[in-house]
């Protein structure tokens, strides 16, 4: 397997029953599958895992289908506040952004935290300062706005609530877009690289971050164990530090990527009934998903074979 590569990408998990419209599963199944072959392609060029989970997850952000990027949701003033972060299995090394606005691609700049700075996370004011520093276009508000996610708040608002991106549709009401994003990879050198973006949750208060930027919850990399990113309610999956906990069980109880993912969302259902799932990639590139929501918008492409999408 040492000359092959995977991919794992996802768009959130939630109930999805709430998709009545075949032509909108439709749309969410063939962006994920057109966005795998993309990756396929730079993998099959030797891009590194990092190349690989950076491009992937721009695609899910400029895609209005996904909460993140484009189609992120609105915080209670109306506004947009998105959070990613980027981990490189070879060192360890990663970069976050949290609470960052009018920035089209968050996991590029996160990138550029990585990669381009002494840190590890920035936010709100000091991580737009750093992109302009780093030459980053600043995007207007208007990019963001998308109608479904101003009629999105206004529900919420009415009822006087913070909606999550993934609520059942029971409980949130209406059909929903579900969203946070993210791409694991290992690349034919065997190194792996995870990253995650959101948009947050509807509604939710100014400064509010979640699991996606924070390492070890929303995401971690290790070539010594595996790629995670995880989605979901950000703060069930920080409580359970989802992330390295996976990444744990393969490192000390010798978990493959589907014992490890089952055994992960286990004890996040057990400590903190988290509602949220996560996609991985082990060190032998093998592949896994797992969620306790209804379902996980998710595709995977193991060992260079076939395409695989499905909620």
């Amino acid at each position: 397997m040492a000359k092959t590569f995977s991919l794992m990408i996802h768009g959130g998990a939630g109930a999805l029953d709430n998709i009545k419209d075949d032509r909108i599963a439709v749309r969410y199944l063939e962006s994920l599958r057109v966005i795998l072959e993309h990756g396929r392609e730079s993998l099959a060029q030797d891009a590194t895992a990092v190349e690989a989970v950076e491009t992937c997850a721009s695609q899910l952000e400029d895609d209005p289908l996904f909460n993140a990027g484009c189609g992120s949701v609105l915080t209670e003033h109306g506004h947009v506040e998105m959070d990613a972060g980027i981990m490189d299995g070879r060192d360890l090394t990663a970069g976050a952004v949290a609470a960052v606005s009018n920035i089209a691609n968050p996991i590029q700049l996160a990138r550029l935290v990585m990669d381009g700075s002494e840190h590890l996370m920035l936010s709100g004011e000091g991580a737009l300062r750093f992109a302009d520093h780093c030459g980053m276009e600043r995007t207007p508000d208007h990019y963001f706005l998308t109608p479904e996610r101003v009629a999105q708040l206004n529900t919420a608002r009415l009822k006087h609530r913070v909606m999550l991106d993934h609520d059942d549709a029971e409980d949130a009401g209406e059909e929903q877009k579900y969203g946070t994003i993210g791409a694991v990879a290992r690349d034919a050198s065997g190194n792996l690289a995870a990253a995650t973006s959101t948009g947050g949750i509807v509604n939710k208060r100014m400064g509010r971050v979640g699991d996606s930027p924070v390492i070890g919850a929303g995401l971690y990399a290790d070539n010594e164990t595996c790629a995670v990113s995880a989605t979901g309610y950000g703060e069930h999956l920080m409580r359970a530090v989802i992330a390295k906990t996976i990444s744990d069980l393969i490192l000390f109880q010798g978990y493959g990527a589907q014992d490890a993912v089952t055994a992960g969302i286990a004890y996040l259902q057990r400590k903190v009934a988290g509602r949220g799932g996560v996609i991985v990639i082990d060190k032998a590139g093998y592949c896994a998903g797992g969620f306790t929501t209804r379902k996980m918008i998710h595709g995977w492409i193991e060992h260079g074979g076939e395409t695989i999408c499905r909620f």
